[in-house]
């Protein structure tokens, strides 16, 4: 069932029913996501949850328009993104932008940053949305200055950053556009734990000082659990749990929650904990 705000007002996204399903020639079709239904909030972070090929990034793609929908709807603001004509895709896209895992192969690495920032810039020039006549970023330094980095690596390639700062840099395009949402899809798996909490020490201040909804995306129960509002925890193209985040990992519904919580190592709790990152 789709969860409706406690204050009555409509959500930002409200996904109902969805089904994508994987065609292959030569193959048997796979459905991905099977039935799925969710709501996000204005300024709320809800967390999708679960092992690799649970279907989560499935849903993050289609989101983004990357991925056909085979069945139900999602619906942003009221409007179906399937009915969007082209002007309607385009201010779509400037409102929910992307974090991809893979910051470093997500940037063009025959690009300074100056000049994937300003590329941003100029296509969303104008355009800038959300309420609060939020606007898009206009100097690549400015985008800088909000994601916590120097403009001394404007001039500087991908290559020649580590994967925080390419991570940041990632953060910063996003937000070039002056979005309402950021679908964040697994944006620390690929970090030391060190760099995973400055990363997510960012994703908190970004959330409050720009009002952002965000979708984050993850496999690790500890990050979803010390960020989210509210978590979805995936298994084989389903939700086996919904809810508040306190209330999913404090009274798991299903087994497989349990079976989640129970796998979560001390070890990675130890280091978590020694690098200021909340354990559960």
């Amino acid at each position: 069932m789709v969860e409706k705000p406690a204050d009555g007002h409509s959500p930002l996204f409200e996904v109902r029913g969805l089904r994508i399903v994987y065609r292959r020639p030569g193959s048997r079709p796979v459905e991905a996501v099977r039935g799925v239904d969710f709501t996000l909030d204005e300024g709320e972070t809800l967390g999708i949850v679960g092992e690799s090929g649970s279907g989560k990034s499935t849903i993050a793609k289609a989101l983004m328009l990357l991925q056909p929908v085979a069945g139900g709807s999602i619906v942003f603001c009221g409007k179906d993104i399937a009915s969007l004509d082209a002007a309607g895709r385009q201010a779509y896209r400037r409102d929910v932008q992307m974090v991809f895992q893979d910051a470093a192969g997500s940037l063009n690495p025959r690009m300074t940053i100056r000049q994937t920032l300003n590329e941003v810039v100029k296509i969303t020039a104008g355009g800038g949305r959300g309420p609060a006549n939020r606007q898009a970023v206009q100097k690549p330094e400015d985008l800088l200055g909000i994601v916590g980095l120097s403009d001394a690596v404007l001039d500087q390639y991908p290559r020649e950053l580590s994967g925080g700062q390419c991570q940041r840099v990632s953060f910063a395009r996003a937000l070039a556009a002056g979005p309402r949402v950021l679908v964040a899809d697994e944006p620390v798996s690929a970090l030391d734990v060190s760099v995973q909490a400055r990363i997510l020490n960012l994703l908190r201040d970004l959330r409050r000082n720009l009002n952002l909804a965000v979708i984050l995306i993850a496999h690790d129960l500890a990050v979803v659990r010390n960020v989210c509002d509210r978590v979805c925890v995936m298994h084989h193209g389903v939700f086996e749990d919904s809810g508040p985040a306190e209330e999913v990992f404090a009274h798991p519904a299903s087994d497989y929650t349990r079976r989640l919580l129970d796998a979560v190592p001390d070890v990675a709790r130890a280091l978590r904990a020694r690098a200021g990152v909340p354990a559960l």
